[in-house]
């Protein structure tokens, strides 16, 4: 029997081109979906007759109440090897098999440092100007050389970006509740010795932390009024982690220059949303993740996951699938 397999959130139209489909061949039929369903129900209804299910990253989150209404589901396929938006013990309740994929850690250290640059620089509002005949200058932009780039989280990507800050002659400031100042000075971090003191002590913040009970809204009005005037919060990580009422007046009132953002609590960021129209936010789609090599690798070892599946023999399992 041919089983149905679904692509979800496949924004770009690239998935069935960055893999080699083929071994799935007369074992699982493929289809791919470009728009993303946010209503519970059509989702659903989409997935209804599919045995396998192929998710990218947390776009789509897989709680106990949406495996519930799947009951054809044997297989789910997550790209990266972690993702909070599945219920993985809900996954396992139901004899659902949840896989993942590798994932590259250097794409997200690139954005994070396009934002940063473009915060900056001011690169976004001068080159509207340009485009529009506007003045030729307007803005003045920070030096990096000389200044302090506070990073919460010095994991792999967090210490990659305090090694692309030491090559702007940057001074690094790190903080984590685990981190060790051994730690920190490997990566060419001083330890901060707490988050109040890097936040305070820093022109630029940038969020390298998992999401988690410890650090969900570990940014709020408290810590976003102790950062410099001066300085820019830059989120790559998970919105949750800084807490969204505070961040809007945070901007809005001046608490902070600016932030540079990929990630949002509702996505696709909706159409009104002020994030959108604040001039002095740089935000991308979540970007942080999206490039030729990690699509490729997610790719391919989706049908390596669903080929393994299908021959008996699982690989990549995540803990509770």
């Amino acid at each position: 029997m041919t089983l149905r397999c679904a692509v979800l959130d496949d924004y770009q139209g690239t998935a069935l081109t960055m893999a080699d489909w083929s071994p799935l061949a007369g074992r699982a039929e493929v289809r791919t979906l470009r728009e993303h369903l946010a209503d519970r129900d059509r989702l659903a209804a989409g997935l209804a007759d599919c045995e396998i299910v192929v998710i990218m990253r947390e776009r789509t989150p897989f709680d106990a109440d949406l495996l519930g209404r799947l009951p054809r589901l044997r297989l789910l396929v997550t790209t990266g090897m972690r993702n909070a938006s599945v219920d993985l013990a809900a996954a396992a309740a139901r004899g659902v098999t949840v896989c993942g994929t590798a994932s590259n850690a250097t794409p997200p250290v690139e954005l994070t440092w396009a934002l940063l640059l473009g915060l900056a620089r001011h690169v976004t509002t001068e080159n509207r100007a340009l485009r529009a005949g506007g003045p030729w200058q307007s803005t003045v932009g920070q030096d990096l050389a000389g200044r302090t780039l506070g990073l919460l989280g010095l994991g792999r990507i967090g210490t990659r970006v305090a090694r692309v800050a030491g090559a702007f002659g940057m001074e690094v400031l790190a903080w984590s509740q685990n981190l060790t100042a051994e730690r920190a000075a490997d990566a060419g971090a001083r330890l901060a010795t707490d988050k109040e003191e890097l936040l305070r002590g820093s022109d630029f913040v940038s969020v390298h932390l998992v999401l988690s009970d410890r650090t969900r809204g570990l940014l709020g009005e408290p810590e976003l009024r102790a950062m410099r005037p001066h300085a820019y919060l830059v989120n790559t990580s998970r919105a949750a982690i800084v807490d969204r009422s505070a961040l809007l007046r945070a901007l809005a009132e001046g608490w902070i220059a600016g932030a540079g953002l990929d990630v949002f609590e509702t996505e696709p960021l909706p159409a009104d949303d002020p994030l959108r129209t604040l001039p002095n936010v740089l935000a991308t789609p979540h970007l942080g993740y999206v490039t030729e090599r990690n699509y490729r690798t997610f790719y391919k070892e989706a049908v390596g996951d669903i080929t393994a599946f299908l021959d008996g023999t699982p690989v990549r399992v995540l803990a509770g699938g």
